[in-house]
């Protein structure tokens, strides 16, 4: 049976490499850097430094929303519904930003 701090040492870790994984992704903007002007058609990649800090920030806040559903919700099908409901928004925001699906002035992509 698992103790209290069993549980919490575990939960640390996920939260832990939630928060690496999304210092990866914008550990990626250096990357770019070097290979501007070597995408498939030669004209690189048309993220600047705000776009990985928006998705960053994104990425991050849905994980910890998600990290923060699992620690405080007490029954199983509420965490998934929540964790659904979470990501669902997750990808709504992503997609506007790219697209612009809504043509919410100021916030739609193109």
């Amino acid at each position: 049976m698992k103790t209290l701090e069993t549980f919490e040492k575990n939960s640390n870790k996920r939260l832990v490499g939630l928060l690496v994984g999304v210092a990866a992704i914008l550990a990626f903007f250096a990357l770019l850097q070097v290979t501007i002007g070597t995408g498939i058609d030669g004209q690189g990649f048309n993220w600047k430094l705000n776009d990985f800090v928006v998705i960053g920030g994104l990425l991050l806040g849905t994980a910890l929303l998600i990290e923060f559903v699992l620690r405080k919700v007490k029954t199983r099908n509420m965490r998934i519904l929540i964790c659904i409901l979470v990501l669902l928004a997750f990808v709504l925001i992503w997609i506007d930003l790219a697209v612009g699906i809504f043509n919410i002035p100021g916030f739609s992509g193109s």
